[in-house]
């Protein structure tokens, strides 16, 4: 299937949507806003309907977690917060399934600290949780994990997670929901008046600029770090949206017209992960296999076990090794789906043969063709 550049957000196979905390809870000191949440999950659950794969990334635990341990007033220390969001993402969460239960939706919670979006393995088994969870209906709500994260290691703010779950996943559209209703040419809390930005072609030193600087004593939040997590979304094949998302249904307004700032991918998500894999890695091994396997290949098929002759090289799983025929001519390379132990177990042999090989049951591909990049 071809793809295309997100015009609309009915138009996205798979759509992130990012909640800021003063949206997520109530004025009067934290308590999840259930009316809120209601309205989104309508606007969610319509687009579902139309075929679009919907993951949430979810602030608020620390809020509500201090409303709950009675940590009111003031800045908190690490422990502090790492205590309230221990406490507050059992209500947070209880709050999303609770507002899609109404539509029949299954919802399940992750959540991530930095390392599982950058270290490969980690990476692998997060995307593949995720992929699984978007098969089966389901809509996973993400957030980082605050309880188990130093300031030191921190993502610093959702919009980033938010940006490096698109990466992780392929997502082809990202919305950033928050209290303003997008980009200006200054900030118009201190300027009369500001020129609006509704779409953004590409994020020049001149685009940064107008994001201003983070307000003294926060290391996270505003538009500059929607502006960091717009470049990390567009350059992986995902266009970012930033939305006033304080009104109901916020989400649905977006494409009725309402006013927001499109900064539009630079190129599709399975073009910049073709990308990544065939510029940025290096192979640990070599599979070397038959005539019909290439044959499929070159049709855009996966590598099946069966179609693998032979394995060399010391690899784990998600590393990056070349495929190469029998002439030991290079056809391509991507990521595998076993170790070179467990893939010298299984080449050569049917996927119906895999479980009773290895004693478990892995994937049916060698290589999905989502994760090889052929040559020429």
């Amino acid at each position: 299937m071809t793809e295309t550049r997100l015009t609309s957000l009915t138009s996205a196979r798979r759509l992130i949507v990012k909640i800021g905390s003063a949206l997520l809870t109530t004025d009067s000191g934290g308590a999840p806003n259930h009316d809120w949440l209601a309205a989104l999950t309508d606007d969610i659950a319509a687009l579902k309907v139309k075929g679009t794969e919907i993951i949430i990334v979810s602030s608020g635990a620390v809020a509500v977690g201090r409303q709950a341990l009675g940590l009111t007033g003031g800045a908190l220390c690490l422990e502090e917060k790492q205590a309230a969001a221990a406490a507050g993402q059992i209500g947070l969460f209880h709050a999303w399934q609770e507002a899609f239960a109404r539509h029949k939706i299954q919802t399940a919670q992750i959540l991530l600290t930095p390392g599982d979006t950058e270290e490969r393995r980690r990476h692998l088994n997060a995307r593949n949780t995720v992929e699984t969870l978007l098969s089966l209906g389901a809509v996973p709500v993400i957030n980082e994990n605050d309880t188990v994260a130093t300031e030191e290691i921190r993502f610093g703010d959702n919009d980033r997670l938010a940006a490096r779950v698109a990466q992780m996943i392929g997502a082809d559209g990202l919305v950033l929901l928050s209290d303003i209703d997008g980009l200006y040419s200054a900030d118009p809390r201190h300027n009369r008046s500001p020129h609006f930005i509704p779409e953004v072609a590409e994020i020049t030193p001149e685009i940064e600029a107008m994001a201003g600087e983070a307000a003294p004593g926060y290391s996270s939040g505003g538009m500059v770090t929607k502006i960091e997590a717009a470049r990390i979304a567009t350059r992986a094949g995902c266009a970012v949206i930033i939305a006033d998302g304080k009104a109901a249904h916020s989400l649905a307004a977006i494409d009725s017209g309402k006013r927001r700032t499109w900064f539009h991918a630079t190129a599709t998500p399975s073009t910049a992960r073709k990308r990544w894999i065939a510029g940025s890695l290096t192979p640990s091994g070599v599979l070397t296999i038959d005539e019909g396997a290439a044959k499929a290949l070159g049709n855009g098929k996966s590598l099946l076990p069966a179609g693998v002759v032979s394995v060399s090289g010391v690899f784990e799983r998600g590393d990056a090794v070349v495929i190469e025929n029998s002439a030991k001519v290079r056809l391509g390379c991507g990521l595998v789906a076993y170790s070179s132990k467990d893939a010298k177990l299984i080449a050569g042999h049917k996927t119906g043969e895999i479980e009773t090989l290895l004693g478990y049951r892995g994937r049916d591909e060698m290589m999905h063709r989502d994760d090889l990049v052929i040559d020429g």
